[in-house]
């Protein structure tokens, strides 16, 4: 209490009254800790998921978020972050209060959706379990590392149908507009529900971070109403408590889009709930747009007053989670040749696997991917043309030399029932230990050859290529824990 800012205080008192007190003494409090549980993973093998519960159970003394059917508090000894069931993308680590926003967006199987300012990936991969493989997530973050990142939590998630785009929200708005059915929009704020767990906030945060903060905030949101389909759902969340940033913001904008509507706004305080803390605002768009074009005219402002900042790109840029190498496909193996390889791979190696029904193939130098193409989608290969895609779809893996070589992310993505070949371990055991650490295994069957998947409860963590008696290690090193 005594190391808050003064004027952050004050503010507070003029906001909660008589619950200030109550407020300032949960910063006395142990702050909490939140996972949740991957619905992609489990639907892979429902008839696990009893035992995989009572695991987490056991190991890290779960009890339910009341708001998020999949979200559990875990107690801070736990350390699920090193268990090989986070490596296998079964959990996602998150602030429990986080998980209201993707919980108001409510997407429904089959959408197109869009998570415009989504590192490190805790709303996306919420998002993506309840798509559950259908329709099409798009998950923008404007911070190349951060997008980084990103992409590689949707890898560890075992997501199919989700594409990482690393831009700024107006070069996105001009290539789609009014394309998807809900947005998300976890807006940078001044983050004063981090103040808890992250001292450094607390003295980066002043009443002009708090007006920058809001100023930003006001400067992506026309771009967001912008991609919104009529009859669509934003929702836009923060995770800090002046009203600046959230109820003055979310005014601010429903003047200015007069076609848009309040359908329902939350408020969790640390002081009422177990949790550390958000905002989010439901917002629907009723119309294609107002009478007077208030809202097309704020649109256009906005986009003249950045469109200098903004250097578009003559040819699309190689995916930074998996860098290709050389260009784009060529004459000799172009994107149908490459997912001709695939198929031959797949036949033998994953005969229950099927790719998404719509899509198709893109080719980055020796990197093979899968766009998802819902039906009337306007995300195809061609309106990514120029655009940063650190993750145009699923990695399917490489060629190399006329053969194909699996990705990790394919590994992640499919379940150990779908492969020809898997080897499953006990979480504990010394054989997941050691090829969490990169070696090799002897093969359970001296007689196995060749790809298959190395899983534990039944989840996959890897490739393995089975030879002489051994299963050879296909961890990326980038991945392995010494």
């Amino acid at each position: 209490m005594t190391s808050l800012p003064a004027a952050y205080v004050e503010r507070i008192r003029q906001q909660l009254g008589d619950e200030t007190d109550a407020f300032l003494r949960s910063y006395d409090s142990p702050r909490t800790y939140g996972l949740r549980m991957n619905p992609l993973k489990s639907a892979n093998a429902p008839e696990a998921l009893p035992a995989l519960l009572s695991t987490l159970q056991t190991e890290f003394r779960i009890k339910p978020v009341p708001w998020c059917p999949e979200g559990y508090y875990y107690e801070e000894s736990a350390r699920p972050g090193k268990h090989p069931f986070h490596q296998a993308g079964l959990i996602y680590i998150q602030e429990p209060s986080a998980m209201i926003a993707a919980e108001l967006l409510d997407p429904q199987p089959g959408e197109l959706v869009l998570d415009l300012a989504a590192a490190p990936g805790g709303k996306t991969t919420q998002i993506a379990g309840k798509l559950a493989g259908r329709g099409l997530l798009v998950a923008n973050e404007i911070h190349a590392g951060r997008a980084r990142i990103l992409a590689e939590n949707v890898e560890r998630m075992g997501i199919r149908n989700a594409i990482v785009t690393n831009a700024a929200p107006d070069e996105l708005s001009s290539r789609w507009p009014e394309a998807f059915d809900r947005i998300m929009l976890d807006a940078p704020c001044s983050g004063e529900g981090m103040f808890r767990k992250d001292a450094g906030a607390v003295t980066e945060w002043s009443p002009e971070a708090v007006d920058a903060c809001s100023a930003r905030q006001r400067s992506i949101l026309p771009d967001a109403a912008r991609m919104l389909k009529p009859g669509g759902r934003l929702v836009y969340s923060t995770c800090t408590f002046n009203r600046e940033e959230n109820e003055e913001t979310v005014s601010w904008f429903l003047k200015e889009f007069p076609e848009f509507v309040l359908l329902k706004e939350e408020r969790m305080w640390p002081h009422r709930i177990e949790g550390e803390g958000h905002y989010a605002a439901v917002l629907e768009k009723r119309a294609i747009g107002d009478a007077n074009g208030v809202g097309d005219r704020t649109i256009l402002a906005h986009q003249a007053q950045h469109a200098k900042h903004v250097q578009p790109e003559t040819s699309r840029t190689k995916p930074s989670a998996r860098p290709a190498k050389g260009r784009r496909g060529d004459a000799s193996a172009g994107p149908q040749a490459a997912l001709g390889l695939y198929l031959e791979f797949a036949k033998e190696a994953l005969p229950g696997f099927k790719l998404p029904p719509e899509g198709e193939p893109l080719l980055f130098g020796e990197a093979l991917y899968w766009l998802p193409v819902p039906p009337g989608s306007p995300l195809t290969s061609r309106s990514l043309a120029g655009l940063r895609t650190p993750r145009p779809g699923l990695h399917l893996g490489d060629v190399l030399k006329g053969r194909f070589e699996p990705g990790h992310a394919l590994a992640l993505a499919v379940g150990a029932g779908e492969a020809a070949r898997s080897f499953d371990f006990a979480p504990d055991s010394p054989q997941i230990a050691a090829y969490l650490r990169g070696e090799s295994l002897p093969a359970p069957d001296p007689a196995a050859k060749g790809w298959g998947l190395l899983t534990t409860a039944g989840l996959p963590l890897g490739w393995f290529k089975a030879s002489d008696g051994q299963l050879k290690n296909r961890l990326p090193k980038g991945l392995r824990i010494p």
